[in-house]
């Protein structure tokens, strides 16, 4: 009974090592991450072989595995930037990327765990404001935005080429310009509304004007041919015609045949 105490101690002691030891052993990588795997004996960080995905792993005590996220995620960045004339611009955008899976070991050997400011910041802010330099404040604020968004997307995607950075979408929430030039674009705007505003006008009463001057010339042209086929003869036969209908008609009359250049008249009715 006296050996157990001298017997315990050891097994007690190498029972907390073995815990030790499956606890440095072993790691969880949870849902959207990955893990790098760095061997420290091996020749650094694992490069040729994919990243440790999600689920329970057991690695070597004097390894170590760097966790990454690599789902999609979102950088905002309101960035100052310069127009075409060399006005300062303020772009408010969001950029959605992730970091390429297959490269997630080479990402970490050559950028690191701090890549978004070492690498996506820098081309992000790059892209815009070569994109940003290339426009004039009014077309910035009218009819721009979303020529801008594609551009600083596009330029960005060059910049991150082979950088194991892949950008899904860049968003520009808002240009916003001095306080001065803003004011000035919108009174320019509001003079070019009322300018269309009035050619409008113009143009409708020109068209009104000129339908109305057609109108008027058919009307008289109408009235020349008219005037023109009006004879004596054919008078008088209109006359001896409306006579006939009169006579015809239940109501007593007074007509009087011989009348004023020959035309029947009228004396009365009861």
């Amino acid at each position: 009974m006296e050996r157990l105490p001298k017997i315990g101690l050891p097994i007690l002691f190498a029972g907390i090592i073995l815990i030790i030891l499956i606890a440095k052993s072993t790691i969880t990588i949870d849902s959207g991450e990955a893990g790098v795997l760095y061997q420290t004996f091996g020749g650094g960080v694992v490069v040729d072989e994919p990243p440790l995905g999600e689920g329970f792993h057991f690695v070597a005590p004097w390894n170590k595995v760097y966790v990454y996220e690599v789902r999609q995620q979102s950088l905002d960045e309101r960035m100052q930037v310069l127009s075409s004339n060399g006005l300062e611009i303020e772009v408010d955008a969001s950029v959605w990327f992730q970091p390429d899976y297959e490269d997630l070991g080479a990402l970490h050997k050559e950028k690191g765990e701090a890549y978004i400011q070492r690498v996506l910041q820098p081309a992000v802010r790059s892209a815009a404001r070569a994109v940003v330099g290339r426009y004039n404040p009014e077309q910035l604020y009218a009819s721009k935005r979303e020529a801008i968004q594609k551009e600083i997307f596009e330029e960005t995607q060059l910049l991150l080429k082979d950088q194991y950075v892949q950008i899904n979408e860049v968003l520009v929430r808002d240009v916003s310009l001095p306080s001065t030039i803003k004011e000035a674009i919108e009174r320019k705007l509001r003079q070019e509304q009322e300018s269309l505003e009035y050619e409008y006008r113009l143009t409708k009463a020109e068209q009104e004007a000129e339908r109305q001057r057609i109108d008027a010339e058919g009307k008289a042209r109408a009235n020349q041919i008219l005037a023109a086929s009006l004879t004596d003869k054919v008078l008088e036969e209109k006359g001896i015609q409306a006579t006939l209908e009169l006579a015809r008609s239940p109501n007593a009359k007074v007509v009087v045949i011989g009348g004023e250049n020959g035309m029947p008249l009228i004396l009365g009715n009861n």
